[in-house]
């Protein structure tokens, strides 16, 4: 009985998150295409924010390693 419930349940469970992976599969679609013109300054400032997005996690993930080490 417990293995007929937990086989319920773990296929409830997959249902629930292929119905909402499905949603934002539809969204993504969507909005895959943008559909406003970007300008060169709007593409450069947008690499840029990338960049130094990137760049902060990284220092993150290497402060997060020294004191996970002991060495900070």
């Amino acid at each position: 009985m417990l293995e007929n419930l937990r086989e319920w349940l773990d296929m409830r469970v997959f249902e629930v998150i292929r119905s909402r992976t499905s949603v934002i599969r539809e969204i993504n679609r969507k909005y895959a295409k943008p559909r406003i013109e970007m300008t060169r300054g709007v593409k450069i400032a947008l690499l840029f924010l990338r960049l130094y997005l990137i760049f902060l996690v990284s220092v993150l993930g290497y402060a997060f390693v020294l004191r996970a080490t002991g060495r900070a």
